[in-house]
Formats: structure tokens, sequence, C-alpha cells
């Protein structure tokens, strides 16, 4: 037996007015907006059996995570190998100020790994024996949904579509409270939908786009 669907979620908007690379920062909170987000994607989800719910063990995604726990009464199960990409700038100024420091420029020789973080193949090695693992524990009568991070979605989906992992982070379909929905179809994984219950909440949002 499998899973009927597994839903990844995305965190909401986070409180970030310093503007830094948050990663893997535990401190990081959703905002209002973000609050307001996660709980558009809960009521989104209502209409779907869900009776498994698991996310990352930081901050934003076990805030995210909340509203859909409340929802369908059901516990926050924490994995981390759900969890955001290991970045070595973590704490520094998102921008061009990145590049200000000749001391950081080997961190960026390689995009295609990328050179400042965890590797694309890591990232989706442990995405996808997470979401591999969900659905083969559930039953074709319910969904699971795992709350998780923007990278870490988009190599799931990368790797499904059989993508090449590097890419250009500008062009990740993958907005704030974004719903990416999977199943197992003929012994395999594959995307069946994309929503975004919180569009409505996504003009004036800040995205930092990487995470």
């Amino acid at each position: 037996m499998t899973a009927r669907a597994l839903h990844l979620v995305r965190h909401g908007e986070v409180h970030n007015p310093a503007g830094v690379v948050y990663e893997r920062l535990p401190e990081f909170r959703l905002s209002e907006r973000g609050r307001a987000m996660a709980a558009a994607t809960a009521e989104w989800l209502q209409d779907k059996p869900v009776s498994r719910l698991i996310a990352s063990p930081l901050l934003r995604t076990q805030q995210s995570a909340q509203p859909i726990a409340d929802a369908f009464g059901l516990a926050i199960e924490p994995d981390e190998r759900v969890i955001e990409a290991g970045n070595r700038l973590a704490g520094r100024k998102v921008g061009r100020e990145l590049l200000l420091h000749p001391a950081d420029w080997p961190l960026f020789v390689n995009p295609l790994r990328p050179s400042w973080g965890e590797a694309f193949t890591a990232i989706r090695d442990r995405m996808r024996a997470a979401v591999l693992d969900a659905l083969l524990a559930g039953d074709a009568e319910h969904d699971v949904v795992i709350v998780s991070h923007q990278l870490p979605i988009w190599m799931v989906h990368r790797s499904v579509e059989g993508a090449p992992l590097p890419h250009d982070p500008r062009r990740r379909r993958c907005s704030l409270s974004s719903v990416t929905s999977f199943a197992i179809r003929d012994g395999r994984v594959v995307e069946t939908g994309y929503e975004d219950p919180a569009g409505a909440l996504l003009v004036g949002a800040v995205d930092q786009g990487a995470t």
C-alpha cells in the first residue's frame, strides 16, 4: 500500500528585517503575513484526507505546519531529512554584498554543485528518501503533508521530472506556502500538481528565493 498523495508545502514569509541569508539559522520565524499564508494553505488542504504531517525542524516550517496540525488534529513529526540546504553564507546580507569579500570568492567557483553549500545531489537524495518513506508508509485512502523549504522541494521536482539539478534560482516554481503534490504511479514517483493557496498574499511579500 502507498499513500494516495503526498503534498510538499513550502513555509510562509519569514520575518527577516536585516535581509540576511538565514538558511538553517534557528531563530527565524514567520512574519504576520507568513502566518496568514500558512493559514491559507491549511484551509486549502482541508478537503484532502490528510492523516500524517511531517515538517523540517526549523522554526519557520514548524510554525507553517501548525495550522495544518490544528485543522486535522495531527502531531507534527520532525524530520531532519527535509531541512533547508546547508549554506556557508548563512547570516550574511542577501545581494551583491556577498561578493565583496575576496576571502569568500572560492565559495562561488562552482555554482553547478553548488560550492557555497550542500550539494544538489545530497539534497535530492535525502528529500527523495523522505518522500518515498512517507509515501510507502501510507495507504490509498489518505494523504501525507511534508512542510519543507524551496530548494529541497525544487530538487524533488527536478529529480522527478528528470531535469538537471543545476538551475537558475530565479526560475523556481515554488512560491511561499505553495503546495507541490506527488504520488506513486506505475511504481515511480510522479508530480501530480502545483498550487498557490496563498497567492493573494504574495504581492509585496519578501521571498528570499533560495529558502
